[in-house]
């Protein structure tokens, strides 16, 4: 094995040799190294500062004769030009740096046309770097303008009362601040629920007035079904929102504050700014308090940041207003996703109510759009039934082509139509049709019961079954179940002693035994 090389110290005389071997005898960094003994990192130093202060050639210039001369020349600091020279403006390079694709060389070369004899590029970064560390003692992240929208809710509340009984709601702040400018939004909500959460979403984009590449929030369950940091998965309300604004959701990890410090900022501020000087005021309406927000956030966003120079609405118009992505034509409408399984009636249950699709799509289960006016129902993202949202409970809304055609002919019935039918079997059948859509605060309500005991007729014969509606009236049981109970035990062919028979209650739209004889 080759013997390995004492390190000692160099002087100028060893300077002198590396140039003179490199220079006059062509000899490479290796060859130097093993004809002075010396390490080809310090061959290659020495070279470096030789080239940096024009010493690059053998003979050496004139003046360079004397060691003193020489060792100045290459020992000086290096990047640093002479004490009087012109320092950059720190607060100027850290606002541009948040602008789209300028770099740090970028920055210092538009530093050097302006002066010539200015700081070097090495000096310059690492000057950079320290005025960052002091700015910002936990420096993570330097977001580019419009490139983040960070949201989050704040810990703490704000007292709504109500007018009515004096309760005192605890409502809740929404805050909002983009990642560039630090310009904020602030607004109060009743909850922290999903409807909440979007709306909050919605509105600080409009204030912004555009939408940044991403949002990045917590991970509050109304907007983060499964709270993965690599494959997080949404709500498909919040999906679809972001969608909508065709940007991008990053949900934070768990008990991690610093993924998202801008807004953990921003919301200390906010509790400062606003919760605090709120906290001898008292609020009956939640529009009122939020008009006072928004007087508080304006001076918020209009104060100088001292650390920047500017306040944040000057940051905003400056560098961030432009770089935001336009808002699309029409907002956000808030809509509810569910899934659903079609019921043997080919209609699925929704918000208490039934709605009618396909009844080729019997038993699958298939996607619910709910937004305030409309039920859109798909397969495979496909769209196949769109009704209008009924505001009432209880309905069956149905499109007869989504009926086989088997029941269409029972799509046109109307309670004259099942009276009349009811009628063929017999007059306390057709008290009973009757009455049972009259019980009922709209007749089509019944229609379902009405069918069932005319169709108790083809099982049990019309005469049964026109004693057991007779024995059910008696009783005012009118329901379809009391009917088939009577049916099933056969109280309709028992002969107990009864009660007299009740006269039929008076009401205009009765017409008594006497009319179906």
């Amino acid at each position: 094995m080759p013997r390995r090389k004492q390190s000692r110290r160099t002087d100028v005389k060893d300077i002198r040799s590396i140039l003179r071997l490199t220079h006059e005898s062509g000899l490479s960094v290796r060859e130097v190294s093993e004809r002075l003994g010396l390490g080809k990192s310090t061959v290659s130093t020495y070279l470096l500062r030789a080239g940096e202060a024009g010493v690059n050639s053998w003979p050496m210039p004139e003046g360079c004769d004397d060691d003193a001369v020489l060792e100045r020349k290459l020992f000086r600091q290096m990047g640093r030009p002479p004490r009087d020279t012109t320092e950059p403006d720190w607060q100027l390079i850290s606002r541009e740096m948040k602008r789209k694709s300028v770099t740090l060389l970028l920055l210092w070369q538009e530093y050097r046309e302006a002066h010539p004899g200015g700081f070097g590029y090495t000096w310059f970064c690492n000057s950079f770097s320290a005025y960052e560390r002091r700015l910002r003692p936990t420096y993570r992240h330097r977001h580019a303008a419009g490139a983040v929208m960070q949201t989050d809710y704040a810990g703490q509340t704000l007292p709504l009362i109500d007018p009515d009984t004096g309760e005192v709601h605890a409502v809740q702040l929404f805050v909002a601040v983009l990642g560039a400018s630090n310009y904020t939004f602030a607004f109060a909500s009743l909850h922290q629920r999903l409807p909440d959460w979007i709306e909050g979403q919605v509105r600080a984009l409009e204030y912004f007035g555009g939408v940044p590449a991403s949002i990045v929030c917590d991970n509050l369950k109304a907007g983060v079904a499964k709270a993965l940091w690599f494959e997080p998965t949404l709500t498909a309300t919040f999906a679809a929102m972001a969608e909508h604004y065709d940007t991008t959701i990053l949900p934070t990890r768990p008990a991690k504050p610093r993924d998202k410090g801008k807004i953990e900022g921003a919301v200390l501020i906010a509790e400062r700014w606003i919760i605090a000087k709120l906290r001898n005021s008292q609020f009956f309406d939640l529009a009122a308090l939020n008009a006072e927000i928004a007087r508080l956030l304006e001076l918020l966003n209009a104060k100088t940041m001292r650390h920047m120079g500017k306040s944040r609405r000057e940051l905003f118009e400056e560098i961030e207003r432009a770089a935001l992505k336009p808002l699309p034509v029409t907002p956000f409408e808030y809509a509810e996703w569910k899934t659903a399984k079609v019921h043997p009636d080919y209609h699925v249950a929704v918000d208490r109510n039934f709605y009618s699709v396909p009844h080729g799509l019997i038993g699958r289960k298939l996607d619910v759009r709910l937004t305030q006016r409309v039920v859109e129902i798909f397969q495979d993202h496909k769209r196949v039934a769109s009704h209008v949202r009924s505001s009432q409970r209880g309905f069956h809304i149905t499109v007869n082509a989504h009926m086989p055609k088997a029941h269409q002919r029972y799509a046109d019935r109307t309670p004259a139509s099942l009276i009349a039918n009811a009628t063929k079997m017999g007059v306390n059948v057709a008290i009973m049709v009757e009455r049972i859509m009259l019980d009922r605060r709209h007749p089509e309500q019944g229609y379902r019961s009405a069918m069932g005991i005319l169709a108790l007729g083809r099982g049990y014969g019309h005469a049964r079954l026109d004693a057991a509606c007779d024995r059910a009236l008696a009783i005012e049981a009118t329901t379809y179940a009391s009917v088939h109970s009577i049916l099933k035990s056969g109280l309709d062919q028992a002969s107990p002693a009864r009660e007299p028979n009740r006269p039929t209650p008076t009401h205009g739209n009765i017409r008594g035994a006497a009319y179906y004889q």
